[in-house]
C-alpha cells in the first residue's frame, strides 16, 4: 500500500493497514487522516520520565503503559476516531487489539504550540466520551506546569507548578513530583 496523504478519505481497515507501512503516523477523523508532526526533544523527554515512571509503579498490576505509537479508538456522533496519546495507561481485560485500544483510564498528552488548541479542545471533548477513562493529564513543555482533569471531580482542572508539587493520578495510586518530570527539560 502507497504511504497515507493527508486529507485522504479512507475506511477504517484502509487506515490501519496503510499506518502498518507509513514512517509519518496519522490520525483519523471520520474517514479523513491527518499527518501528524514530529516532536520536540523536550516533548520526547517529558513523555518518556512520565511513561518510564508509570511502568515502574504499574509492573506487575495488570495495567500497560503505551508512549506515542499505540492509538486510541473513540466512536463519537458515528465517526470513528483514531488518536496517538502521548502517554496512555490502559488496565481494562478487555483490550485485545494489537495497534490500538479501547478502554485507556489515564492519557496524557504533552502540548506544543501546534498541538495545544488541539489538545484542550477537540481531544479532552473526544476523550470524555471514552467510558473508563478516568484522568486525562496535559503537560506544557514551556514551563513547568500540569493540569490534571478527573472525572470524579466532574473534569475541573487542577494545576500543578511547582517543581517540589506531586502530579498524583489517583485512579492508578501514583504520584511523582514535577521536578522528576521535567528532568532533563529547561523550563
Amino acid at each position: 500500500m502507497e504511504a497515507l496523504q493527508s486529507g485522504t478519505h479512507l475506511s477504517i481497515q484502509e487506515y490501519l493497514e496503510g499506518e502498518l507501512h507509513s514512517e509519518i503516523r496519522h490520525e483519523y477523523l471520520g474517514g479523513d487522516v491527518y499527518a501528524m508532526a514530529g516532536a520536540s526533544i523536550d516533548h520526547n523527554i517529558l513523555s518518556l520520565n512520565i511513561a518510564s515512571a508509570l511502568r515502574a509503579h504499574l509492573a506487575g498490576k495488570g495495567c500497560r503503559v503505551f508512549m506515542a505509537d499505540v492509538k486510541v479508538r473513540l466512536q463519537i456522533a458515528n465517526d470513528d476516531i483514531f488518536y496517538y496519546p502521548d502517554v496512555m495507561v490502559t488496565c481494562d481485560p478487555r483490550e485485545t487489539e494489537r495497534y490500538f485500544t479501547q478502554y485507556p483510564k489515564v492519557i496524557i498528552e504533552v502540548l506544543s504550540p501546534e498541538t495545544e488548541r488541539t489538545d484542550r479542545r477537540e481531544k479532552f471533548l473526544s476523550y470524555l466520551q471514552i467510558e473508563t477513562l478516568e484522568e486525562y493529564v496535559l503537560v506544557s513543555q514551556n514551563k513547568m506546569e500540569v493540569t490534571v482533569f478527573r472525572r470524579k471531580e466532574n473534569w475541573r482542572p487542577e494545576i500543578i507548578t511547582a517543581a517540589e508539587q506531586q502530579q498524583r493520578l489517583l485512579s492508578l495510586d501514583f504520584a511523582i513530583p514535577l521536578s522528576s518530570i521535567y528532568e532533563g527539560v529547561k523550563v
